[in-house]
């Protein structure tokens, strides 16, 4: 295939990309199913001589593009959602009691399960194992689009505004913030192939990375949300108030000035966006400014996840599986089919005394949310970031994992999403029957 040749391929996968979504709406196949299978035919011609498709050689290019196709979804799930979180409310920290279930147990448990599985059965190094957990845990924002919530309610007004669909909101919310809650066990991996014992950096990872940096992110994503929002809507000269004029570029300055001051601050730029988004958010919730900003960043979402899905097709038949093996294989499965549907929903009962509401979810909606922990570019960018930082040992093998477990999970969930939802809805209603059973 010419150069040349690349621009008509890429045009023609854009147009399949735009029409997909309406095409699918019925079927038992996502738009990142059909987008892999494409990137896979074109990975079967012959490409432009000289073109280098090794992940370990494109480990920067990957990063930075993974790391941006992630910030946007992170604000175009922050946009979307419209159920509160108040400090000062404790009924509304209570209201996302999925989430935090979801956080602070199921991601964990999925990180040390993943880790004894592939240190202590698969026979890889700790270190590797320990990221191979990390990278993973994580669902992904980007590529989980068919069980979020769809976007910003601006008809209904601002003292009944929340989420009516607690599966869509509990995946959403989840996937917002598990990417920048990932990172401290990203960076445990690399101080264990690094400086070696944890007890030698125990301490200090404990107090900074996973605490101090997810402070600094919230707080500074929430400082540059609030100065956002004040601009948008309140400034005193109307030409600064974009809101009124209608431009909704300001939702890719959040992203950026949000991500990139939350870094400086050595904080998680993951959060702070995220964070930042739901700020702006708050205020003036039935404005109709949010749900341009959110078509501006949803549109470009789907610029980046086209790129990215293509990139992966292309490589699943121009050798990223190459190392793939058995334990690979069983890694990637259990993860999807065992490990997060048992850690979900172990995490949905954490805390909860019989006879009480489970965050306003039945038993078939928490066996969907523990279901549908989507897999995808969110691993990429940590396992990029990650050997970029250091040498990690089977560094080839991990590529091949990531890469086969991201495919299995947009096969298997793609599949099964339209039925699971459809079941849910079915058995939906004022009079649904939720149990702690």
């Amino acid at each position: 295939m010419s150069a040349d040749a690349v621009y008509l391929v890429a045009g023609v996968a854009l147009l399949v990309g735009v029409v997909l979504p309406a095409l699918l709406d019925r079927l038992s196949l996502s738009v990142p199913m059909v987008l892999i299978g494409v990137g896979m035919l074109v990975g079967l011609l012959s490409l432009p001589v000289g073109t280098n498709l090794d992940p370990i050689d494109l480990r920067p290019t990957i990063e930075h593009v993974a790391e941006l196709a992630v910030l946007v979804a992170l604000m175009g799930v922050g946009l979307a959602l419209d159920r509160p979180l108040s400090l000062r409310r404790r009924g509304s920290w209570r209201a996302w009691g999925a989430t935090w279930r979801l956080l602070l147990v199921a991601m964990p448990l999925c990180i040390g399960a993943v880790f004894v599985l592939g240190h202590w059965v698969l026979g890889l190094a700790p270190a590797a194992a320990l990221l191979l957990g990390a990278v993973l845990a994580p669902t992904d924002p980007v590529l989980a689009g068919d069980v979020q919530v769809e976007g910003p309610d601006i008809e209904t007004t601002p003292e009944e505004l929340d989420e009516e669909d607690e599966v869509r909101f509990s995946l959403t919310s989840e996937a917002g913030l598990n990417d920048g809650l990932a990172f401290p066990f990203v960076y445990a991996a690399i101080f264990l192939v690094t400086l070696g014992s944890p007890l030698e950096w125990g301490l200090q990872w404990l107090a900074w990375d996973l605490v101090g940096r997810v402070v600094i992110g919230v707080g500074v994503g929430w400082l540059v949300g609030r100065v956002l929002a004040a601009l948008a809507f309140r400034a005193p000269a109307k030409s600064l108030r974009t809101a009124e004029t209608g431009e909704p570029l300001l939702a890719l300055a959040a992203i950026l000035g949000a991500y990139g001051a939350a870094e400086v601050a050595q904080g998680y730029g993951f959060l702070a966006v995220f964070t930042c988004a739901m700020t702006l958010r708050s205020l003036e919730r039935d404005s109709e400014y949010h749900r341009h900003m959110h078509e501006v960043v949803e549109r470009l979402e789907r610029l980046m996840v086209l790129i990215i899905l293509l990139f992966i097709g292309i490589e699943l038949t121009r050798g990223v599986l190459a190392d793939l093996d058995w334990r690979g294989v069983l890694a990637g499965l259990s993860l999807i089919l065992v490990i997060r549907p048992l850690a979900a929903m172990l995490s949905l009962r954490f805390g909860v005394r019989r006879g009480e509401d489970l965050c306003g979810l039945d038993r078939r909606e928490r066996a969907v949310v523990a279901f549908f922990g989507v897999r995808g570019i969110g691993s990429v960018y940590y396992l990029a970031y990650a050997l970029g930082q250091a040498e990690f040992p089977d560094a080839r093998w991990l590529w091949s994992t990531v890469a086969f477990t991201i495919v299995a999970s947009v096969v298997i969930h793609g599949v099964s999403v339209n039925p699971a939802m459809r079941w849910v809805e079915r058995h939906r209603g004022p009079q649904a029957e939720v149990t702690s059973t």
